[in-house]
């Protein structure tokens, strides 16, 4: 019955991982936790699978903040509560928006918010009132003792230890470009936001078994389900056209038309080649997968834009016939079974280099064209030399002896507490997500919209982005297009320009 649980997802603030949290939850009692991260949806989609596999009830949902303000908790009570959060998170973040006081009106979600707020509201039958371990002792003080029905348990997991807060602090330090000494109290958790175990945070409310049970109950009306595994159906889009049979039609047609163009005389070889790939396409779904390249691949054409597509797409007679790749199959005996056989479940792999000058338009015609598109995240972790810096900053330390502790090259015997302090701490954070970054090349273009499954942010490109990466993405079957940049391609482009007008006269 953990209500509000916080991994290292809630960037600079958490410090667990997402399977951490699972796996104490199970051993503290727990048949049902909710991951709340803060202002991030990244770990969701892995937190449900690993809580599936293990047996523990996964609940999602969003910690709300301002800064390090909390407004409130919302809970999706299903999927479609999920989407409504983040649909509501990503708004804020595209805009760079506060979030108000009083959560929207949500249908499918249930919003909790602190019991410590001061300010007076009418509960819609959503809402609850979230009461920490430390407001426990205020309670019947309160003028909520007679109105309990209103109250649930809401113990803030986000630090095992003392430890764990110590490095918390230094986050927000972090986070906040100050020096550990002014860090301001609004800024940090408290230090009773404990990962507690299901006996330890049930003594905690003895004295009040109503809100025992309707937290409870809260829980049980919320769940959250994904389909995680190759064995389920990929969750791009299913059909370029209006139907899988039309875009059957369409590949066969296109492939019939490629033909003189690539084999002038075809051969019963090159015949069965591609009838045989048509078939396994097919059976496979993959045919919108086949013709969104080809589509981007003629608006390059169309546009003058140079490209080359390889990966091991190059293995298919089809893609070549759909001028997504310019190596011929038949000729240098490629297997098609190295790009996609019956018992390949993801989709093929095209990797479109296009050049840095063009990519950006192809960028955009995809994001237009299409309706539930987003780039990728990646992962931006801290790593030993900058968080030895990072660390050595917030306590304070001389630029001399930053440069000393992250160059690796002192003697332990001979260095100072201080500096034992940020090697201790700099080995714990190392690692942890320290921001949300884009991808090389990866775009999404799905069959439901991209917050069914994750929350979004706006990058300077101005392209909605997901806060989870092309593993999770991969895991609930989300596959990437791969849209990369190569400079060199650009240069052709430039040498050709620059040859027309020196010889104009030359073709």
């Amino acid at each position: 019955m953990l209500l509000n649980a916080h991994s290292y997802y809630s960037l600079r603030y958490g410090t667990m991982k997402p399977r951490e949290l699972v796996e104490r939850s199970l051993s503290g009692g727990y048949t049902c936790a909710a991951l709340t991260d803060i202002n991030n949806t990244s770990a969701g989609l892995e937190y449900v699978r690993v809580a599936k596999k293990l047996g523990l009830k996964p609940v999602l949902g969003i910690d709300f903040r301002n800064s390090a303000k909390q407004q409130y908790v919302a809970l999706a009570q299903n999927n479609d509560g999920f989407a409504e959060i983040n649909l509501h998170l990503s708004h804020h973040q595209h805009h760079k928006e506060n979030f108000d006081d009083d959560a929207p009106d949500f249908e499918n979600v249930v919003v909790i918010y602190p019991f410590a707020s001061n300010k007076k509201r009418e509960l819609k039958s959503h809402e609850y009132l979230g009461v920490h371990t430390d407001d426990v002792p205020r309670l019947p003080f309160s003028e909520w003792k007679n109105k309990q029905e209103r109250l649930v348990m809401m113990n803030t997991a986000t630090f095992r230890n003392k430890r764990d807060f110590n490095a918390h602090r230094l986050l927000r330090a972090i986070d906040n470009n100050t020096l550990l000494s002014k860090l301001s109290k609004d800024e940090e958790g408290r230090p009773t936001d404990l990962f507690l175990t299901r006996n330890e945070l049930l003594e905690r409310f003895a004295d009040f078994p109503q809100i025992i049970e309707n937290t409870e109950k809260l829980l049980d009306q919320c769940s959250i389900d994904f389909e995680f595994g190759t064995e389920h159906p990929h969750k791009n889009l299913q059909h370029f056209t209006d139907s899988i049979e039309e875009d059957f039609q369409l590949v066969k047609k296109l492939c019939e038309e490629g033909l003189p163009y690539r084999y002038p005389a075809p051969d019963e070889t090159i015949l069965t080649r591609i009838e045989k790939e048509l078939s396994i396409i097919r059976d496979k779904g993959f045919l919108s997968y086949f013709l969104i390249n080809w589509d981007m691949c003629k608006y390059a054409r169309s546009k003058g834009y140079f490209y080359v597509g390889r990966g091991s797409g190059a293995n298919s007679i089809v893609a070549y016939l759909l001028r997504i790749t310019d190596v011929d199959p038949i000729e240098l005996d490629l297997y098609f079974e190295r790009f996609i056989n019956l018992y390949r479940t993801n989709p093929p792999d095209f990797d479109i280099d296009f050049s840095w000058t063009d990519r950006d338009d192809i960028t955009r015609y995809l994001f237009e064209k299409y309706d539930h598109v987003a780039l990728i995240a990646t992962y931006s972790t801290f790593q030993y030399r900058a968080v030895v810096r990072e660390l050595g900053k917030v306590f304070g330390l001389p630029k001399h002896e930053i440069d000393l502790l992250s160059s690796g090259r002192f003697s332990m015997s001979k260095l100072d507490q201080l500096s034992k302090l940020v090697l201790k701490y700099s080995t714990l954070i190392q690692e942890f997500p320290n921001h949300l970054s884009v991808h090389a090349g990866g775009i999404l273009i799905a069959e439901d919209p991209i917050h069914s499954y994750t929350a979004t942010f706006m990058p300077p490109k101005g392209y909605q982005t997901t806060h989870f990466d092309m593993v999770s993405a991969e895991d609930v079957g989300l596959y990437k297009f791969d849209i990369l940049s190569q400079r060199g391609l650009g240069k052709i482009k430039d040498s050709l320009t620059i040859i027309r007008y020196n010889r104009p006269d030359e073709k």
